[in-house]
C-alpha cells in the first residue's frame, strides 16, 4: 500500500452529520483508504494512494458533498 496523508481545511460544516457525509463520500472514492473529519477543527484528514487519486479529485469530492475545501499547508 502506497499512501499519502492529506489534510484539508473544510468550511461549511455545522454538525457531526456533515463530517460523516464527507467521510462517506471520500471513502467511496477510488484510492482512498481512510477519511476522518473533525467538524470542530474544520479539517479532514485523508489517507489515499497518490497513484490512484489526487488533491483536485479529493477537493472535488468534498465540494460535491456541499462543502469547501483547500489543502492545508504542509509543515
Amino acid at each position: 500500500m502506497n499512501d499519502t496523508t492529506y489534510t484539508f481545511h473544510v468550511t461549511g460544516m455545522h454538525c457531526g452529520s456533515c463530517g460523516m457525509l464527507i467521510d462517506e463520500a471520500l471513502e467511496q472514492t477510488a484510492g482512498v483508504y481512510r477519511a476522518e473529519t473533525s467538524v470542530r477543527a474544520g479539517r479532514t484528514v485523508v489517507d489515499a494512494d497518490p497513484a490512484v487519486t489526487d488533491v483536485p479529485t479529493l477537493i472535488a469530492v468534498i465540494a460535491d458533498a456541499g462543502y469547501q475545501a483547500r489543502l492545508a499547508a504542509t509543515e
